[in-house]
């Protein structure tokens, strides 16, 4: 070994997504030097700094798929910034975030995912971003190109919000078959919209149009329907296709049955569709969990916990998008103007591992690959993020499986008022996490960093 090192990290038990065990990472400048065996002296070494994780698993620092940080959707702006928005990050384990540039109405594609890189030099871990079409290019292959040059090989389309961000399936077709030709991946948000517009209309003659009414407004049906008919796009192109936020079980089946078929087919979910339900929305506050596709009944919930379970869900993305309730509460009359969405993102890693890990759902390596490795993958970031191996960026997070704490909005950094969680009991907390070798959170307090967050360019992506 050449200089000393400026970290290790000993005692505690290194989680990839394919191996565990005892051993010591050691880390110079912002790398990965090596890892280990645990009988090797570390002392010996000569660190800067020795940090102790006995007890305590290390992860590969959380890579989270889908946030939403600092744009306004409709006639609302979300209240973070990069700033805070990636110190809530920090604290909550994650190291990397990828965002979503998305043009207003009659915007270039091209400029708003320039407006949001010069934004994001604020952050303070590091990020990547999918580029949005809301309408149909002159030149989709120019479009890619621009975007590959500024590092970016994902695209998010949507076939939902008619004359906002809704694009034909032959746009989609199209872009699928471009981004085919530089190794990248479209992003679908998959609800049948004529379905939804049908369902609202229904809801609003009959009076259920408000935030008690949201389940019903976007019926499961619809997310079925526009995953068959993604699915068969992506057949034709020959392409492979991501499903962002998949909310029901039979979404999940038929991209595993796609996969089956010899498809390089994806299913994203979120938190708060697998550990929370429609009861929410009978509570004091239900605008409060208004998001698109609504949160499901409790039944549909386990099972698609059970998929997640049992590897049919790649990823587990916040999908998180912060307005306060005072912004939920102005439009809580009517779910078709209200802001969607919730805050989550450093809530992400300790909800999914208490859901999953605690009860022995999953393994320590099941939620590093869903929550870590496999979103790097589909990002075109792995190894470089998502593995704790030699020349990997050193995004390390020591992880207290035994940690209980009662999820309050006053112990946590999101830039809003409220939680989704607020009041449960969840075990399994970052107490360490490490951004490119710089300690920024230590015994669960977070120091700022200032903005050392970089863009993390997206090569090739790497199917299976």
């Amino acid at each position: 070994m050449g200089a000393a090192p400026d970290l290790v990290i000993t005692g505690g038990t290194v989680v990839t997504d394919s191996w565990s065990g005892l051993a010591s990472v050691v880390v110079v400048g912002e790398k990965v030097e090596s890892v280990l065996d645990p009988s090797v002296d570390v002392e010996s070494l000569g660190a800067a700094r020795v940090v102790d994780a006995s007890g305590q698993y290390v992860l590969p620092g959380g890579v989270d798929p889908h946030c939403h940080l600092a744009i306004p959707l409709g006639a609302f702006l979300t209240l973070d910034t990069f700033e805070s928005a990636s110190l809530a990050a920090l604290a909550g384990g994650t190291t990397t975030v990828v965002d979503f540039a998305i043009p207003v109405v009659g915007q270039d594609p091209v400029a708003a995912l320039d407006e949001k890189l010069a934004m994001a030099v604020e952050s303070r871990c590091d990020y990547a971003f999918h580029g949005v079409l809301n309408s149909h290019p002159a030149n989709v292959d120019d479009v890619v190109s621009a975007f590959v040059e500024r590092g970016v090989r994902t695209i998010k389309l949507f076939t939902t919000y008619r004359g906002e961000l809704m694009v034909s399936i032959e746009t989609i077709e199209s872009v699928m078959r471009a981004l085919s030709t530089v190794s990248g991946l479209t992003y679908i948000h998959a609800e049948e919209n004529n379905a939804i517009e049908a369902a609202q209309a229904a809801a609003a003659e009959e009076g259920r149009i408000d935030a008690r009414g949201m389940a019903a407004s976007r019926p499961a049906e619809a997310e079925e329907q526009a995953v068959v008919e993604v699915l068969a796009a992506a057949r034709r192109a020959g392409a492979p296709v991501y499903f962002v936020h998949q909310s029901i079980p039979s979404a999940v089946d038929l991209v595993a049955e796609a996969r089956s078929e010899g498809m390089h087919a994806y299913s994203e979910s979120c938190p708060h569709y697998l550990a929370l339900d429609d009861s929410c929305y009978d509570g004091d506050y239900p605008e409060r969990f208004v998001c698109c596709p609504p949160i499901r009944d409790a039944s549909t919930v386990s099972v698609l916990g059970q998929r997640l379970a049992d590897g049919m869900v790649h990823t587990v993305g916040s999908d998180h998008c912060c307005y306060s309730s005072g912004q939920k509460e102005q439009a809580s009359h009517d779910v078709r103007i209200m802001p969607n969405g919730l805050p989550g993102v450093e809530t992400r890693m300790s909800v999914t591992w208490n859901q999953f890990v605690k009860p022995g759902l999953m393994t320590p390596e099941d939620f590093v690959r869903v929550m870590s490795s496999n979103p790097a993958r589909l990002n075109g970031l792995y190894p470089r993020k998502g593995s704790i191996e030699s020349g990997a960026d050193a995004d390390l997070v020591i992880f207290d499986p035994n940690e209980t704490r009662t999820v309050t909005i006053d112990d946590l950094h999101m830039h809003t008022d409220y939680t989704p969680y607020e009041g449960r009991s969840v075990t399994g907390w970052p107490t360490t996490v490490v951004m490119r070798g710089q300690v920024v959170v230590h015994g669960g307090v977070v120091t700022d960093p200032g903005p050392i967050g970089r863009l993390q360019r997206s090569e090739a992506i790497s199917f299976w």
